[in-house]
């Protein structure tokens, strides 16, 4: 299940950044991390820029980029994350709380 979220965020990545080459190119914009980025049409700036943050947070802290993957590509629940990761709940929770604001800072510097 975890290597299905990894999949889904590659699939989805890929996918937007073929509508950006095909319209007009790229440029980052700040988003909301929540479940609807994934489905909602004309996203596709937000979901790059978000693939990149992620990238970057994945060098500082490979398990909090683990968790996002996970709750935001995979849709797992903490839960369950905290059972893939091996740790506490609340550890997930902080992580999820610590790398959002990262995200968020880090895409809005690239506006």
């Amino acid at each position: 299940m975890a290597m299905a979220a990894t999949s889904m965020r590659r699939i989805l990545v890929e996918r937007a950044r073929k509508k950006l080459a095909a319209r007009h190119g790229g440029g980052g914009a700040k988003i909301q991390l929540d479940e609807g980025l994934v489905s909602s049409p004309g996203k596709s700036k937000k979901l790059v820029a978000l693939d990149e943050a992620l990238k970057e947070l994945e060098v500082l802290s490979p398990r909090q980029s683990r968790i996002v993957e996970l709750k935001f590509f995979g849709g797992f629940e903490m839960e369950e994350i905290a059972k893939i990761e091996g740790v506490s709940v609340r550890t997930v929770k902080e992580d999820w709380r610590v790398a959002r604001a990262w995200l968020h800072r880090e895409i809005a510097k690239e506006n």
